[in-house]
């Protein structure tokens, strides 16, 4: 064995726990669509590309877990940003703060300053709420 084939291999194995380990990560209820996009012409096409070496549709695992760590630690923020809302405005209920930070997540992904997909701004509402809720009925 020489040293230049040791660390090759090693690598590959390493990749192969870290790509188990993020599937692992990511929860059954966070969205796998694929990328958007269109492609014109009359016939049924499917919008895929070359990664790693293979012709996939959606994302990759690597890509599927930078997603939802971006989208998680978001969750973490707007959570934070709503009971920091409500303890400066205490006549305002859970539901209007909730109400006015999915509109302020929307507003940001409308005009481009954030990219994330409807599903996905769909389930950090939902993950939002739930966290909220649950804190604030123990």
């Amino acid at each position: 064995m020489s040293w230049s084939s040791a660390p090759a291999r090693a690598t590959g194995k390493l990749e192969f726990k870290l790509q188990d380990a993020r599937k692992q990560a990511v929860p059954a209820d966070f969205p796998r669509e694929g990328l958007p996009g269109a492609v014109t012409g009359a016939q049924p096409k499917l919008l895929g590309r070359m990664a790693d070496g293979k012709f996939i549709i959606g994302l990759t695992d690597a890509e599927l877990y930078e997603r939802y760590g971006t989208c998680e630690d978001l969750v973490q923020q707007l959570y934070a940003y709503c009971v920091r809302k409500q303890r400066e405005n205490p006549d305002w209920s859970q539901e209007f703060v909730l109400e006015r930070t999915a509109k302020g997540v929307e507003q940001k992904c409308q005009t481009g300053e954030w990219d994330f997909s409807v599903a996905e701004r769909g389930w950090m509402m939902t993950k939002v709420r739930a966290w909220w809720i649950g804190n604030t009925q123990r």
